[in-house]
């Protein structure tokens, strides 16, 4: 097995930091302006998107058109290689199938054969393949609720910390290259509750409308809000309107005149200009709070 921490510097001239995520545009609504940051540092970024996001609804009002149904999945692929492009990051189609989220009550099972119902062993040595040819020093996902419980959320979790724990075994999936044990995994959490008030007010506090009224008028009271879990702030509002055009290039699933892009980018800086995380494991001194994914890993590898 080789760690990450067990280099040389001449071999580890840039971090490397591998983002793993279900859908296209899931890249480019939660971490993108840490990504964008780490590329503007000189650290090499990959995303590795699981699905396709073939089951995809149109989201836009201006894409929903008929051709534009009809391939889809082909959009989406062209959609994903420009958002990569703009954050400058690398990209890895993990080659799934989009499980969909499942509407009704009762809900209906996920297809056959769709991300959510492969088996663990597959879909787990197909993304450790993609880590020991990247080999990152850290890398980030999903909690165990997958951020909210769509199937192909939860399963990119459960696949991200079994190929985290293979990938540096020599003895699990040997035909899949080089064991490579990367050092840290982080939770990424982006919808909390205090962002949401933070926004809130600020709006208010100019005289706007504010999208997240609503939103927080509906917070059931015993709902935790995620910052409890937080661990790690990244500061990146500079890159703030690099994540929003990336997030535009997913033309089919977001509306440009949406909630999304309610609040002005220099109030966002003042008010809220972290992206946060939760280490769930670590292999080096850690620290808490941080204020960066590297932290702890840039003294042992770094030139």
């Amino acid at each position: 097995m080789v760690r990450a921490d067990e280099l040389t510097s001449d071999d580890n001239r840039n971090l490397r930091l591998m983002a793993v995520h279900a859908h296209p545009d899931d890249e480019s609504s939660k971490g993108a302006a840490t990504m964008a940051k780490y590329v503007a540092e000189g650290h090499e970024v990959m995303v590795v998107t699981c699905t396709g996001g073939e089951a995809g609804s149109i989201l836009n009002p201006a894409m929903d058109r008929p051709e534009v149904l009809a391939n889809m999945s082909e959009i989406r692929r062209e959609e994903m290689a420009t958002a990569a492009k703009i954050l400058g990051v690398s990209h890895r189609w993990l080659g799934f199938i989009d499980s969909g989220l499942p509407e009704g009550d009762p809900l209906p099972p996920v297809p056959e054969g769709s991300f959510a119902v492969v088996p663990l062993e597959e879909s787990t040595e197909a993304l450790v393949r993609v880590i020991r040819e990247f080999r990152p020093h850290v890398m980030t996902t999903y909690d165990e609720n997958g951020g909210y419980p769509h199937p192909d959320h939860i399963r990119t979790h459960e696949v991200s910390m079994a190929a985290f724990d293979a990938a540096g075994d020599p003895e699990r999936f040997p035909e899949a290259g080089e064991p490579w044990q990367p050092l840290k995994l982080y939770y990424g959490h982006g919808f909390s509750k205090a962002r949401m008030v933070a926004f809130d007010t600020a709006l208010k506090a100019l005289g706007q409308p504010s999208p997240y009224e609503e939103w927080l008028k509906s917070w059931p009271a015993d709902r935790p809000d995620i910052m409890e879990r937080v661990t790690t702030r990244v500061e990146c509002g500079e890159y703030f309107e690099v994540r929003d055009e990336a997030l535009k290039a997913h033309a089919t699933q977001i509306d440009p005149t949406s909630r999304w892009f309610a609040v002005p980018l220099d109030v966002q800086r003042e008010t809220w200009p972290t992206e946060e995380y939760e280490l769930n494991r670590s292999l080096v001194d850690s620290t808490l709070p941080e204020d960066d994914l590297f932290a702890g890993i840039k003294e042992k590898v770094s030139p």
